[in-house]
């Protein structure tokens, strides 16, 4: 198991938790343009997700978003 990208990573429980956590994770991103790129995803994301109303679906959607949050704050540590 991987470590989390940030501390609270384990609390994230509901969409809007979700959406709060991850723009914590691109303010960690080390340049704007990087940010704002992210940021602009996370939106896109949560755009077509919003009529999602199965529990399990959500559950899957924030585990994944975690997961992927997590090999992109890796992989712009690596390069610092």
């Amino acid at each position: 198991m991987t470590m989390a990208p940030l501390l609270g990573a384990e609390l994230v429980q509901k969409p809007l938790q979700l959406y709060r956590y991850l723009l914590r994770c691109c303010k960690e991103l080390p340049a704007e343009n990087i940010q704002q790129h992210y940021r602009h995803a996370i939106r896109q994301s949560f755009r077509v997700h919003a009529d999602e109303d199965s529990p399990e679906r959500i559950q899957q959607i924030i585990k994944r978003a975690i997961e992927d949050a997590d090999w992109v704050m890796n992989k712009y540590k690596r390069q610092k």
